[in-house]
């Protein structure tokens, strides 16, 4: 990936995110919000080209509309709005990002077990979102971290029709857990 001056980046396993500021072969510096100065390989960034929030908006439609507001393309004409569990199979999965400065503007004043707090509550929303609208899989960003975040999407897990694994390596690393959601048949 190129990456510029200015662009906004965020850091693949950690909860950092910024701007870059200065660009090398085997390095790229950026500054975070607060005024630091990071040095990161290319591989371990990735380019924000949509605001989270943004995002988010569209994730409760369907992911078929999400895709197609990222996209920018126009729908196809006559296709069913609900397509069956094996077609979906091969859409891409949900993304949730659980990282803290991806669902508040700010966490002035939140202590640990209040962040923590939040993203499970996230992480359940988007959960019963994502079985309600028979989406097969949704993949939960939650970083490298201590574990405990990890940890407590499991225990939620296990409240649910669900199997979760390791996330894609190659994609999101070692901070992401891909849940598959068994869809029951509509009758």
């Amino acid at each position: 990936m190129n990456f510029k001056i200015g662009d906004n980046v965020a850091v693949l396993d950690d909860v950092l995110k910024g701007k870059v500021i200065e660009v090398y072969t085997n390095k790229i510096v950026i500054e975070t919000t607060d005024g630091f100065s990071f040095d990161f390989s290319p591989k371990e960034l990735v380019v924000i080209r949509e605001n989270q929030k943004e995002l988010s908006k569209f994730s409760d439609i369907s992911n078929e509309n999400l895709l197609e507001k990222i996209n920018h393309t126009t729908p196809k004409k006559n296709v069913p709005k609900f397509k069956t569990a094996h077609k979906n199979d091969k859409l891409p999965p949900m993304e949730v990002d659980l990282h803290i400065g991806q669902l508040t503007s700010s966490s002035k004043g939140m202590d640990n077990y209040d962040m923590l707090n939040l993203q499970i509550s996230e992480a359940k929303y988007k959960l019963e979102f994502a079985i309600k609208n028979r989406i097969p899989k949704v993949v939960f960003i939650h970083g490298k971290g201590e574990g405990v975040l990890k940890l407590e999407l499991e225990y939620l897990f296990k409240n649910y029709n669900v199997k979760w694994y390791e996330a894609s390596f190659k994609k999101y690393g070692l901070g992401a857990t891909e849940v598959y959601i068994y869809q029951n048949a509509k009758g």
